[in-house]
Protein backbone atom coordinates (compact mmCIF):
# COMPACT_ATOMS: atom_id res chain seq x y z
CA UNK A 1 0.00 0.00 0.00
CA UNK A 2 1.16 3.51 -0.77
CA UNK A 3 1.14 6.45 1.58
CA UNK A 4 -2.03 7.72 -0.08
CA UNK A 5 -3.70 4.31 0.32
CA UNK A 6 -2.83 4.34 4.00
CA UNK A 7 -4.09 7.88 4.42
CA UNK A 8 -7.49 7.33 2.85
CA UNK A 9 -7.92 4.06 4.75
CA UNK A 10 -7.16 5.83 8.02
CA UNK A 11 -9.53 8.70 7.26
CA UNK A 12 -12.24 6.22 6.32
CA UNK A 13 -11.76 4.42 9.65
CA UNK A 14 -12.15 7.80 11.39
CA UNK A 15 -15.37 8.48 9.50
CA UNK A 16 -14.10 11.56 7.69
CA UNK A 17 -12.67 12.87 4.45
CA UNK A 18 -9.00 13.60 3.89
CA UNK A 19 -7.88 17.21 3.49
CA UNK A 20 -5.44 17.84 0.63
CA UNK A 21 -3.76 21.24 0.47
CA UNK A 22 -1.91 22.83 -2.46
CA UNK A 23 0.76 25.52 -2.73
CA UNK A 24 3.27 26.14 -5.54
CA UNK A 25 6.94 25.55 -4.83
CA UNK A 26 8.98 28.72 -4.61
CA UNK A 27 6.09 31.08 -3.87
CA UNK A 28 6.74 33.68 -2.64
CA UNK A 29 10.19 32.16 -1.99
CA UNK A 30 11.56 28.68 -1.46
CA UNK A 31 11.83 29.08 2.31
CA UNK A 32 8.39 30.63 2.79
CA UNK A 33 6.73 28.03 0.60
CA UNK A 34 8.24 25.22 2.66
CA UNK A 35 7.32 26.96 5.90
CA UNK A 36 3.73 27.43 4.74
CA UNK A 37 3.41 23.83 3.53
CA UNK A 38 4.71 22.50 6.81
CA UNK A 39 2.34 24.79 8.70
CA UNK A 40 -0.57 23.35 6.72
CA UNK A 41 0.37 19.85 7.85
CA UNK A 42 0.73 20.99 11.46
CA UNK A 43 -2.79 22.42 11.34
CA UNK A 44 -4.42 19.25 10.01
CA UNK A 45 -3.84 19.02 6.26
CA UNK A 46 -3.51 15.29 5.59
CA UNK A 47 -1.79 15.27 2.20
CA UNK A 48 0.07 17.93 0.26
CA UNK A 49 0.18 18.92 -3.39
CA UNK A 50 3.38 20.77 -4.27
CA UNK A 51 2.71 22.82 -7.37
CA UNK A 52 5.32 22.74 -10.12
CA UNK A 53 5.56 26.31 -11.45
CA UNK A 54 4.89 26.48 -15.18
CA UNK A 55 4.73 29.35 -17.65
CA UNK A 56 1.44 28.26 -19.22
CA UNK A 57 -0.76 26.62 -16.54
CA UNK A 58 -3.95 26.44 -18.60
CA UNK A 59 -6.11 24.85 -15.91
CA UNK A 60 -5.27 27.46 -13.30
CA UNK A 61 -7.16 30.64 -12.50
CA UNK A 62 -5.56 34.06 -12.00
CA UNK A 63 -4.48 33.51 -8.39
CA UNK A 64 -2.42 30.40 -9.08
CA UNK A 65 -1.24 31.66 -12.48
CA UNK A 66 0.20 34.74 -10.78
CA UNK A 67 1.86 32.59 -8.12
CA UNK A 68 3.41 30.36 -10.79
CA UNK A 69 4.81 33.37 -12.60
CA UNK A 70 6.16 34.93 -9.41
CA UNK A 71 7.85 31.66 -8.52
CA UNK A 72 9.44 31.37 -11.97
CA UNK A 73 10.53 35.01 -11.85
CA UNK A 74 12.22 34.26 -8.53
CA UNK A 75 14.25 31.54 -10.24
CA UNK A 76 12.43 28.38 -9.13
CA UNK A 77 13.55 25.31 -11.05
CA UNK A 78 12.84 21.59 -10.98
CA UNK A 79 15.53 21.05 -8.35
CA UNK A 80 13.69 23.47 -6.06
CA UNK A 81 10.39 21.65 -6.61
CA UNK A 82 12.02 18.37 -5.64
CA UNK A 83 13.73 19.93 -2.62
CA UNK A 84 10.32 21.22 -1.55
CA UNK A 85 8.83 17.74 -1.88
CA UNK A 86 11.64 16.33 0.25
CA UNK A 87 11.16 18.96 2.95
CA UNK A 88 7.40 18.44 3.14
CA UNK A 89 7.47 14.64 2.86
CA UNK A 90 9.73 14.64 5.93
CA UNK A 91 6.66 15.65 7.96
CA UNK A 92 5.12 12.26 7.23
CA UNK A 93 2.27 13.66 5.11
CA UNK A 94 1.91 11.99 1.69
CA UNK A 95 3.29 14.52 -0.77
CA UNK A 96 2.53 14.64 -4.49
CA UNK A 97 3.54 17.03 -7.24
CA UNK A 98 0.80 18.80 -9.20
CA UNK A 99 2.39 19.62 -12.50
CA UNK A 100 1.96 20.02 -16.22
CA UNK A 101 3.56 17.46 -18.48
CA UNK A 102 5.88 19.57 -20.62
CA UNK A 103 8.44 20.32 -17.85
CA UNK A 104 8.49 16.63 -16.89
CA UNK A 105 8.96 15.61 -20.51
CA UNK A 106 11.85 18.06 -20.91
CA UNK A 107 13.47 16.82 -17.71
CA UNK A 108 13.09 13.22 -18.82
CA UNK A 109 10.11 11.46 -17.30
CA UNK A 110 12.01 8.40 -16.03
CA UNK A 111 14.73 10.57 -14.56
CA UNK A 112 12.07 12.83 -13.03
CA UNK A 113 10.12 9.88 -11.61
CA UNK A 114 13.27 8.58 -9.95
CA UNK A 115 14.07 12.03 -8.56
CA UNK A 116 10.52 12.32 -7.20
CA UNK A 117 10.81 8.91 -5.55
CA UNK A 118 14.21 9.80 -4.09
CA UNK A 119 12.70 12.98 -2.62
CA UNK A 120 10.04 10.96 -0.82
CA UNK A 121 7.19 11.88 -3.14
CA UNK A 122 4.10 9.66 -3.21
CA UNK A 123 3.08 10.40 -6.79
CA UNK A 124 2.08 13.07 -9.26
CA UNK A 125 -1.09 14.73 -10.55
CA UNK A 126 -0.81 15.60 -14.25
CA UNK A 127 -3.81 17.74 -15.27
CA UNK A 128 -2.96 17.98 -18.97
CA UNK A 129 -2.09 14.33 -19.51
CA UNK A 130 -4.47 11.45 -20.24
CA UNK A 131 -3.73 7.77 -19.55
CA UNK A 132 -3.76 6.77 -23.22
CA UNK A 133 -0.84 9.13 -23.88
CA UNK A 134 1.18 8.08 -20.85
CA UNK A 135 2.19 4.39 -21.18
CA UNK A 136 5.86 5.00 -20.40
CA UNK A 137 5.02 7.31 -17.51
CA UNK A 138 2.68 4.69 -16.07
CA UNK A 139 5.38 2.04 -16.43
CA UNK A 140 7.84 4.25 -14.57
CA UNK A 141 5.28 4.81 -11.79
CA UNK A 142 4.70 1.06 -11.47
CA UNK A 143 8.44 0.38 -11.35
CA UNK A 144 9.00 2.99 -8.63
CA UNK A 145 5.74 2.50 -6.70
CA UNK A 146 4.54 6.04 -7.39
CA UNK A 147 0.85 6.92 -7.64
CA UNK A 148 -0.20 8.47 -10.98
CA UNK A 149 -3.30 10.64 -10.61
CA UNK A 150 -5.41 11.80 -13.55
CA UNK A 151 -8.46 14.07 -13.43
CA UNK A 152 -12.13 13.75 -14.26
CA UNK A 153 -14.69 16.54 -14.61
CA UNK A 154 -18.47 16.89 -14.92
CA UNK A 155 -18.05 16.75 -18.70
CA UNK A 156 -16.20 13.41 -18.57
CA UNK A 157 -18.02 10.50 -20.15
CA UNK A 158 -18.57 7.31 -18.18
CA UNK A 159 -16.06 5.67 -20.49
CA UNK A 160 -13.44 8.30 -19.66
CA UNK A 161 -14.15 7.98 -15.94
CA UNK A 162 -13.75 4.21 -16.25
CA UNK A 163 -10.34 4.57 -17.93
CA UNK A 164 -9.13 6.96 -15.24
CA UNK A 165 -10.54 4.74 -12.50
CA UNK A 166 -8.63 1.73 -13.83
CA UNK A 167 -5.40 3.69 -14.33
CA UNK A 168 -5.11 5.91 -11.27
CA UNK A 169 -3.53 4.89 -8.02
CA UNK A 170 -4.06 6.61 -4.69
CA UNK A 171 -7.27 8.44 -5.60
CA UNK A 172 -9.26 9.97 -8.42
CA UNK A 173 -9.13 13.78 -8.62
CA UNK A 174 -12.63 15.06 -9.44
CA UNK A 175 -12.84 18.68 -10.61
CA UNK A 176 -16.13 19.86 -9.12
CA UNK A 177 -16.80 22.57 -11.69
CA UNK A 178 -15.95 23.30 -15.29
CA UNK A 179 -13.39 26.01 -15.91
CA UNK A 180 -10.16 27.11 -14.27
CA UNK A 181 -9.20 26.88 -10.63
CA UNK A 182 -10.23 29.50 -8.13
CA UNK A 183 -12.11 29.96 -4.86
CA UNK A 184 -15.87 30.19 -5.32
CA UNK A 185 -18.77 31.29 -3.19
CA UNK A 186 -20.54 27.97 -3.78
CA UNK A 187 -19.44 24.47 -4.64
CA UNK A 188 -20.51 23.30 -8.08
CA UNK A 189 -23.90 21.63 -7.96
CA UNK A 190 -22.59 18.72 -10.02
CA UNK A 191 -19.93 17.69 -7.51
CA UNK A 192 -22.05 15.09 -5.72
CA UNK A 193 -23.26 13.62 -9.02
CA UNK A 194 -19.68 13.42 -10.29
CA UNK A 195 -18.55 11.62 -7.13
CA UNK A 196 -21.39 9.10 -7.58
CA UNK A 197 -20.45 8.55 -11.22
CA UNK A 198 -16.81 7.94 -10.31
CA UNK A 199 -17.73 5.51 -7.54
CA UNK A 200 -19.79 3.53 -10.01
CA UNK A 201 -16.60 2.94 -12.03
CA UNK A 202 -13.86 2.42 -9.43
CA UNK A 203 -13.28 1.55 -5.77
CA UNK A 204 -10.61 4.25 -5.51
CA UNK A 205 -11.23 7.19 -3.15
CA UNK A 206 -12.60 10.31 -4.82
CA UNK A 207 -11.11 13.69 -3.87
CA UNK A 208 -12.98 16.79 -4.99
CA UNK A 209 -11.25 20.06 -5.84
CA UNK A 210 -11.69 23.41 -7.55
CA UNK A 211 -13.52 26.07 -5.59
CA UNK A 212 -13.24 25.20 -1.90
CA UNK A 213 -12.33 28.22 0.22
CA UNK A 214 -13.99 27.86 3.64
CA UNK A 215 -14.41 25.37 6.41
CA UNK A 216 -18.15 25.26 5.73
CA UNK A 217 -17.55 24.29 2.10
CA UNK A 218 -15.04 21.66 3.21
CA UNK A 219 -17.64 20.23 5.60
CA UNK A 220 -20.21 20.17 2.81
CA UNK A 221 -17.93 18.23 0.46
CA UNK A 222 -16.72 15.94 3.25
CA UNK A 223 -20.27 14.64 3.67
CA UNK A 224 -20.02 12.72 0.39
CA UNK A 225 -16.43 12.84 -0.94
CA UNK A 226 -13.42 10.89 0.29
CA UNK A 227 -11.14 13.89 0.00
CA UNK A 228 -11.34 17.68 -0.19
CA UNK A 229 -8.68 19.52 -2.23
CA UNK A 230 -7.96 23.21 -1.55
CA UNK A 231 -5.57 25.32 -3.61
CA UNK A 232 -6.43 28.87 -4.65
CA UNK A 233 -7.73 29.87 -1.21
CA UNK A 234 -4.47 28.79 0.43
CA UNK A 235 -2.41 30.59 -2.22
CA UNK A 236 -4.46 33.76 -1.64
CA UNK A 237 -3.99 33.42 2.11
CA UNK A 238 -0.22 33.14 1.70
CA UNK A 239 -0.13 36.10 -0.66
CA UNK A 240 -2.19 38.41 1.53
CA UNK A 241 -1.45 37.27 5.07
CA UNK A 242 1.66 35.16 4.99
CA UNK A 243 2.24 31.88 6.77
CA UNK A 244 0.03 32.85 9.70
CA UNK A 245 -2.96 33.26 7.36
CA UNK A 246 -2.23 29.88 5.76
CA UNK A 247 -2.09 28.33 9.20
CA UNK A 248 -5.46 29.82 10.19
CA UNK A 249 -7.19 28.75 6.99
CA UNK A 250 -5.71 25.24 7.13
CA UNK A 251 -7.02 24.87 10.67
CA UNK A 252 -10.49 26.00 9.61
CA UNK A 253 -10.52 23.60 6.67
CA UNK A 254 -9.27 20.73 8.83
CA UNK A 255 -12.06 21.34 11.30
CA UNK A 256 -14.51 21.32 8.40
CA UNK A 257 -13.52 17.90 7.06
CA UNK A 258 -13.64 16.53 10.58
CA UNK A 259 -17.17 17.87 11.09
CA UNK A 260 -18.99 16.97 7.86
CA UNK A 261 -22.47 18.26 7.24
CA UNK A 262 -24.96 15.34 7.37
CA UNK A 263 -25.57 14.09 3.84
Amino acid sequence: MSGLDDLFARCRSEGRAALVGYLPAGFPSYDLAVEALRAMVEEGVDAVEVGMPYSDPLMEGPVIQAAHQASLDAGTRQADVLRTVEAVAATGAPTVVMGYWNPVHRYGFRRWAQALKDAGGAGAITPDLIPEEAPEWLEACRDLDLDPVFLVAPSSTDERIGVVGRTNRGFVYAAAVMGVTGARAEIGAGARTLVERVRAQTPLPVAVGLGVSTGAQAAQLASYADGVVVGSALVSALQTGGVDAVRRLAGELAEGVRSPVPA
